[in-house]
């Protein structure tokens, strides 16, 4: 009876040793595998490692272009040879002061006369000029606007799904935008407006040692761009400071594109009369461009303008490009406080720390020097509207 006993536990000990769990619960296969955190990091480790193995990782490799420049962003003594006798003492020295030891020009304009209050390193400012960058922008806006192409909410669309309208183009200075504005507009418009708005002319009246600049006759070949780069950072085109303070000047005015006068002398202050070189038919278009001007210094391009003064409306247009080893930074600006208006343009040449939003700062230190010596406090006089007109080609 034990034997027996004993022998049908055995048989119960076997059959339940062959039953398999799996059998009766059958596994699901996990379409997603969650690795542990130290199994993900070993992963990203060795992906890291991969990419910089010369044998596994020559396709994940990145290939930077630096551009090499032989002008150095820095010069000593610029105000070298300046003619100051007619200039406002107090403009001049905020500007020196903001240009600090940067290789460039500060050019600061009344524009309700076309007076030139200080011009800092004269010998730059009225060279023959370097390529405007996305400044010329300005003028390409303007001219589309003046065409009726566009108004400042029109979206343009520049590939897919991608559309801009001018304000947000001309404050974060879009390129391909622009691009599409002068292949619509032509050659031959925008050489009309960019003419009529001062390039390619004198922009002084009887400024000695003031240069041309250059606006091409033609149209630059398609290999470089053909009038598409033209009108989105001035490709072939050379432009002074002059001439884009003129510019500048009268879209803060209302339209008036006055001669800039240098005075030389405490004399020739006291007898100064403003000279125009002619109306603008801009008045209605300037509300179109000034809020991308001022979307520009408040949050696009020249938003470092900013950490230095934000007690006035400014409103400009940065630009930044290189040609033959030299990097250009432009900025082209105007206060416009309860007191009156003041043009700025800052002009700098030089290497990589050299570029538009650069320029933008040198403005900002500028304005703020204006504003701690009371410059936005004091009226000035402004001129009675008693300008002598003259015509382009008259004798000067």
């Amino acid at each position: 009876m034990v034997a027996f006993i004993f022998f049908l536990a055995l048989c119960q000990t076997g059959m339940a040793a062959s039953v398999s769990p799996r059998s009766l619960t059958p596994h699901k296969s996990k379409s997603r595998i969650s690795e542990s955190q130290q199994a993900r990091r070993r992963m990203r480790r060795l992906a890291r490692s991969r990419a910089v193995t010369p044998q596994t990782g020559s396709l994940h490799r990145r290939h930077r272009y630096y551009e090499r420049f032989s002008t150095s962003s820095f010069a000593p003594d610029v105000t070298d040879g300046d003619v100051t006798a007619g200039e406002d003492p107090i403009v001049r020295d905020a500007a020196i002061d903001a240009l600090g030891g940067m290789n460039g020009t500060v050019v600061a304009i009344e524009p309700t006369s076309g007076r030139v209050l200080a011009m800092v390193n004269q010998k730059l400012a009225l060279s023959s000029g370097a390529q405007p960058c996305s400044t010329i922008k300005l003028s390409v806006a303007l001219a589309a606007l003046n065409e009726g192409l566009i108004t400042k909410e029109t979206e343009v669309r520049l590939g897919g799904r991608y559309h801009m309208n001018l304000t947000m183009a001309l404050a974060h200075s879009n390129n391909a935008y622009f691009e599409a504005l002068g292949r619509q507009l032509g050659f031959e418009k925008v050489s009309y407006y960019a003419h009529q708005y001062g390039l390619g002319e004198l922009a002084g009246y009887s400024i000695p040692g003031e240069q041309l600049g250059i606006y091409p006759n033609e149209e630059i070949p398609s290999k470089l761009g053909g009038v598409g780069k033209m009108c989105s950072f001035g490709e072939g085109v050379s432009v002074t400071p002059l001439q884009l303070g003129a510019l500048v000047s009268a879209i803060a005015n209302g339209g008036t594109l006055y001669y800039l006068q240098h005075p030389t002398a405490p004399e020739e202050i006291a007898n100064f009369q403003p000279v125009v070189k002619r109306r603008l038919d801009i008045a209605p278009l300037i509300p179109e461009i000034s809020d991308g001007m001022q979307g520009a210094v408040q949050f696009g391009t020249a938003r470092r303008l900013r950490a230095n003064f934000n007690e006035e409306e400014v409103l400009g247009k940065t630009g930044t490009c290189s040609h033959a080893g030299t990097r250009f930074g432009w900025f082209a600006s105007y206060a416009k406080t309860d007191v009156g208006h003041i043009v700025v343009v800052v002009f700098l040449e030089g290497g990589r720390p050299t570029f538009g939003p650069k320029a933008a700062e040198i403005a900002g230190r500028m304005y703020r020097n204006l504003y701690d010596h009371n410059f936005f406090i004091a009226k000035p006089t402004l001129p009675a509207d008693t300008a002598t007109v003259k015509q382009p080609g008259t004798p000067q």
